[in-house]
């Protein structure tokens, strides 16, 4: 039903608030239907924000967004679906061990796409995420530091 939300309604992602609201319908039929995920999504979330210099909020499109020094490193729809962006050289290796998708809808990129099903995905999950944490690095606290600076 995502993917089918995505590919003929994606369009609506651009009507202020709407992601929102349908992210928080995804959490509501995720708690009916696998409230475990839910508690692997807090789960996540605590042991990501235990790494310095990152953060959790809201993603523009729905659900939880991961930042290292306010650059992205991953964002975890409230399906369980985890979309975040590789080198493309990372992605290639990852693709070939067929545990990631292409994302949903930037094709030929580095962004890829997991889905979380089950506790060892949750494990696979915080192995991705240190990859787009560690992909950023001191960097970026230096592009941080600099904008702010520049303010």
């Amino acid at each position: 039903m995502f993917l089918f939300t995505i590919k003929y309604f994606g369009f609506l992602k651009f009507v202020p608030g709407l992601p929102v609201v349908f992210d928080a319908w995804l959490k509501i039929y995720t708690l009916l239907t696998r409230p475990a995920l839910l508690d692997w999504i807090d789960d996540i979330e605590t042991q990501m924000l235990s790494l310095p210099g990152t953060a959790a909020h809201n993603h523009k499109y729905g659900g939880l967004q991961f930042d290292r020094y306010q650059t992205e490193i991953g964002h975890i729809h409230s399906n369980g679906l985890l979309d975040m962006l590789l080198s493309r050289k990372i992605k290639a290796e990852l693709m070939q061990q067929r545990r990631i998708q292409d994302h949903h809808s930037f094709k030929n990129t580095g962004w890829i796409s997991f889905y979380i099903r089950n506790e060892d995905d949750v494990r696979y999950a915080l192995k991705l995420l240190r990859l787009g944490y560690d992909r950023i690095g001191e960097r970026g606290r230096k592009f941080a530091q600099d904008g702010l600076e520049a303010v």
